[in-house]
């Protein structure tokens, strides 16, 4: 289920929450169907690149500029002076836009199988899911249902190897300069997921931190008991509308609202401040899939370096970017990060084969188990639960007292990298990443986009809903 989450989210990120910050829409026009082809058929043999589906689509949209009615493209920053692609990538851009409509439902198609819907899935339980397995029984998990999964998973990788990792190529062979903007914090934070045994001390996707942009501090952990992890990670409220001025452990937070007018100088968000402590400091994080990748990458995760690699041959075989001026580095910036997206998105493609293969190897062994038994030590206990998410490091910390919850905080990726600035004034990854940030046009702000967009932000997963006036908003009852 988390890979096939993962898959779908980053292509909509890329195409359908970010392309457009690159892609001028309305330029596309212009553009050579065929000319367009040639590029497109260069760089895959995606079924999709042939000269009809190009004069179709520009027919298309040609159809709506002249009606007025651009609908989902209308507003765009179109004929801004900072878009740079050649008419043709617009249009390759533009084509590959609509057919992701099509195939990022094929991540939540598998998804769904498994989990019962999409997005919100309803086979969560403590210890595993409900989603009953049985191979001779038409309303469970069965072979039937697992080839259809499978094939689900084969097209919308098909898809990220043919079409997203070439046009991440393609875009970022015209804006070489954006390799060099945006790199926010030098510090990156990455979870080690996607465990292959119950005791989390093997996983597919590696975790730890880099600091100061220097691949050689590379440290990692094995997992969210790992005390390097465990010990070091607190929030700091110091500018954001909760009482207090603290930085304190997940576990000894609390969460109380107090809410001030908007001061820079004083507190101006809902998002808190995390900080991960190394050595005697405590260090702003940057996470998402470029701290994924820089620190697979630093550590020789040979997935990583594979895909990393095979995007660089992509931007080479473009033209404009020579391979010899390509360094990993170049990851830590605005275009990096969506360069690392896409290596990512490749990465989940490789590894939710493999455990496709895993599930069915196990149920065709007879282990039709779907959850483990839980039980709670008595008295207080504390807990904290990691995962890679699709925007970075997600962690859950809870404190139990008889099986009861006592005290509950997570600390999102989003949180990480828009915190605002802690009791130190010591930026965040957003604030930094903006500074020294060009800015063509002060009316339309497009490269401002540009950067924020990059780290696909998500402020609804960051911040805490509450009635300032203390009133109980609605009560819903549950099992």
């Amino acid at each position: 289920m988390l890979l096939a989450h993962g898959l779908h989210d980053h292509v909509v990120h890329f195409y359908h929450l970010a392309a457009l910050d690159w892609v001028d829409v309305v330029s596309a026009l212009k553009a050579d169907p065929v000319k367009a082809s040639q590029i497109a058929e260069s760089l895959s043999d995606w079924p999709g690149n042939g000269v009809k589906d190009f004069k179709a689509v520009a027919a298309k949209l040609k159809g709506f500029v002249e009606k007025g009615r651009l609908g989902i493209f209308s507003e765009g920053y179109w004929g801004h002076k900072a878009m740079k692609l050649p008419p043709e990538i617009n249009l390759i851009a533009v084509a590959h836009y609509l057919q992701a409509l099509e195939y990022q439902r094929y991540g939540t198609m598998a998804y769904a199988i498994l989990g019962g819907k999409n997005p919100h899935i309803q086979n969560v339980c403590v210890g595993g899911v409900t989603t009953a397995i049985n191979p001779d029984d038409d309303t469970a998990l069965n072979m039937e249902k697992l080839l259809l999964i499978r094939d689900s998973l084969m097209k919308i990788i098909s898809f990220v190897n043919n079409v997203y990792l070439p046009d991440v190529a393609a875009v970022a062979s015209f804006y070489p300069e954006w390799f060099g903007i945006g790199a926010g914090v030098p510090n990156y934070l990455a979870a080690p997921d996607l465990y292959l045994d119950n005791g989390h001390n093997t996983c597919d996707l590696p975790g730890g931190t880099v600091v100061n942009n220097d691949l050689s501090s590379v440290k990692a952990f094995k997992n969210a008991n790992d005390p390097y992890f465990r010990n070091n990670v607190v929030e700091s409220i110091h500018h954001a509308w909760y009482k207090g001025a603290w930085m304190k452990h997940p576990w000894e937070e609390d969460t109380v609202p107090d809410y001030t007018d908007y001061d820079q100088k004083k507190n101006y968000s809902w998002v808190k401040a995390p900080r991960f402590k190394v050595g005697d400091k405590y260090l702003p994080m940057q996470v998402g899939p470029a701290a994924q990748i820089i620190v697979g990458f630093a550590q020789g995760h040979p997935l990583t370096v594979k895909w990393v690699t095979n995007l660089i041959d992509l931007v080479d075989k473009v033209g404009v970017v020579k391979k010899k001026d390509i360094k990993p580095t170049i990851l830590m910036s605005t275009l990096g990060r969506h360069a690392s997206r896409a290596v990512r998105c490749a990465m989940l493609g490789d590894i939710a084969m493999k455990h496709w293969e895993l599930l069915v190897n196990n149920i065709g062994k007879g282990d039709y188990s779907i959850a483990s038994d839980v039980k709670y030590p008595d008295g207080e206990i504390q807990g904290v639960g990691i995962h890679e998410a699709p925007r970075g490091v997600l962690s859950h910390w809870v404190t139990l007292d008889k099986g009861k919850i006592k005290k509950y905080q997570a600390v999102v990726p989003s949180t990480w990298n828009a915190g605002p600035r802690d009791g130190n004034n010591v930026r965040g990854p957003y604030e930094e990443a903006l500074i020294d940030n060009p800015v063509i046009d002060n009316e339309r702000p497009l490269e401002v986009l540009r950067t924020i967009h990059s780290y696909d932000p998500c402020l609804a997963c960051a911040i805490h809903l509450f009635d300032p006036k203390g009133h109980q908003i609605n009560k819903v009852k549950v099992l």
